[in-house]
């Protein structure tokens, strides 16, 4: 596997274990935090998704710079090494739209509840 699925997989699979966790608290008789119980600094959704968006920009560049290597004759610069790079930051690229669309999907069905 690439790179970056390994790496958008890892944050979707550490993501499901603090929703597991979550559900274990939720289904106590609190509502809420637990009392002395904080987040972990550098933790949650807004981090996974800031850091995998970071991932994906600096896939997308690589490529580029690999392309326009490529463009200028640089001996390092294979042709398969450019095309693989630019299919990965597409099926990255790809990958976060994919989240995005299902993320705003997700809020417009909260939003369409009933009170």
């Amino acid at each position: 596997m690439t790179d970056a699925i390994s790496s958008v997989l890892s944050q979707i699979r550490a993501h499901q274990s603090r929703m597991n966790g979550m559900a274990d608290i939720a289904s106590g008789s609190a509502i809420g935090p637990t009392a002395g119980a904080a987040p972990a600094a550098g933790s949650g959704f807004g981090t996974a998704m800031s850091n995998a968006i970071d991932n994906v920009s600096k896939v997308q560049n690589d490529a580029s710079d690999l392309q326009r290597a490529f463009e200028l004759g640089d001996p390092k610069a294979d042709l398969a090494r450019v095309m693989v790079s630019m299919q990965q930051s597409q099926v990255a690229f790809r990958a976060t739209v994919e989240v995005r669309n299902r993320l705003v999907q997700a809020y417009q069905d909260v939003m369409n509840m009933p009170i």
